[in-house]
């Protein structure tokens, strides 16, 4: 019951995170927004998001999970409000702000209960199992979230995914527990001068460093796709109507919990092949990002549907990075290294995000094409992926070498 709640804490952060990247055609429309003014939406949600992991894995590890995901989940209930009832893009930008601050107080505070409740050799699928049927929540927003959007306009739409966050904080309040004593898992009052040592401690800790370039490299392509720009890329680039496209990302969020659950036992039982795997993800990802780059035209329905589903396998393989981190780091820090951890792939969605709305927005001003949406300019924009994926492979690569140095030559 308890992993039930924060799966349902996190399943709902989920949808709230996508609904834009769902309506973002729509919040061009509303805002008068170009695409780089668009991707700010985007890129200040997630930068909220990131910075607030470390200080949310602090206070987590004082105030434990029930109230932060709590504060949560009322928090992007507000946020929503506040993108519904926006008219200006200065509004916008604050309702997803709130959301972002929300999305941030749940997922790793979610985590942080299982070591509580769950053995070591359980953990990994636990954590999966978090993760990938958390990211069904995307299916909220691209199915019933969408149709709202077609139905009945963009403020009913915002304000029922508010409700629905409201709910699902009482829920939080009444039913999930640190931990099967009942009592709260959180540490003592902690001073800024202990506080930075233990956030200082976890940096210094080459598991931690492990964690945030795996999650950075893995996770990225698939949150960027997810977040921003993968509606606008199958209706623009790919000529897909809205229905379409809805129906492509099913197949994106039904990835997550089937690769998700393989990915889980894989390393459950074969722990030192976690970076391996890590590095099987990226590539696949990345073959299919060349082949819709480099095919003439718009693809063929199949092959958009192969190449998203193997885009989408990084969303769950990202969870390797948390099971890194469970291994290595006491759970008196864990919330912090979780935090920090976190940051990773966030900074490289961000990075993304910006790079390809430069991108598409640099070659109008350039004289390249004429609409910054057209099917050529998002070639140049989405092989601006391979920038953050470069550098996010030279950090794991360096990291894994001080994990094995440090904890022995085949823990990873």
């Amino acid at each position: 019951m308890v992993i039930a709640v924060g799966i349902l804490g996190y399943f709902l952060a989920v949808a709230q995170r996508t609904t834009f990247g769902v309506a973002s055609l729509d919040a061009a429309e509303r805002f008068h927004a170009t695409a780089s003014q668009l991707s700010l939406f985007t890129m200040l949600q997630v930068f909220v998001y990131a910075g607030l992991q470390i200080p949310v894995g602090v206070l987590v590890d004082r105030f434990g999970s029930k109230a932060m995901v709590a504060g949560g989940a009322i928090l992007m209930a507000a946020g929503q409000v506040v993108l519904a009832l926006a008219d200006s893009l200065a509004w916008g930008v604050v309702g997803r702000v709130f959301v972002g601050a929300g999305d941030a107080a749940t997922f790793i505070c979610v985590l942080r209960v299982i070591p509580a409740w769950f053995s070591f050799a359980k953990a990994p699928m636990i954590i999966m199992l978090v993760g990938t049927v958390g990211n069904f929540g995307q299916l909220l927003s691209i199915i019933p979230f969408s149709a709202m959007l077609g139905w009945v306009g963009w403020t009913p739409s915002f304000l029922a995914m508010a409700a629905l966050s409201a709910i699902v904080g009482v829920l939080v309040l009444a039913f999930l527990r640190e931990s099967p004593d009942g009592q709260s898992t959180g540490g003592s009052t902690l001073g800024l001068r202990r506080t930075w040592a233990a956030v200082v401690t976890c940096l210094r800790d080459p598991a931690t460093a492990l964690g945030f370039w795996v999650h950075f490299t893995v996770q990225f392509t698939g949150t960027v796709f997810a977040l921003m720009w993968g509606y606008p890329y199958l209706q623009n680039a790919q000529g897909m109507t809205m229905g379409q496209a809805s129906f492509v990302m099913t197949f994106f969020v039904l990835t997550n919990f089937f690769v998700g659950m393989s990915i889980g036992r894989l390393v459950a039982r074969h722990p030192e092949r976690r970076v391996m795997v890590s590095f099987a993800v990226v590539g696949a990802g990345f073959l299919a990002w060349s082949v819709l780059i480099l095919w003439p035209g718009t693809a063929p329905f199949l092959v958009v549907v192969a190449a998203v589903v193997a885009i989408a396998m990084s969303m769950p393989a990202s969870m390797v990075a948390f099971n890194i981190i469970q291994s290595f780091i006491p759970r008196r820090r864990i919330g912090t290294a979780t935090g920090i951890t976190n940051v990773g792939g966030f900074v490289a969605s961000l990075t993304a995000i910006y790079l390809i709305g430069l991108a598409l927005d640099s070659q109008v001003a350039l004289g390249w094409v004429s609409d910054a949406f057209a099917p050529e300019a998002f070639r140049v924009a989405m092989s601006m992926q391979a920038v953050v994926a470069l550098v996010g492979s030279a950090g794991v690569l360096w990291s894994a070498r001080k994990v094995r140095a440090r904890y022995g030559p085949t823990v990873v």
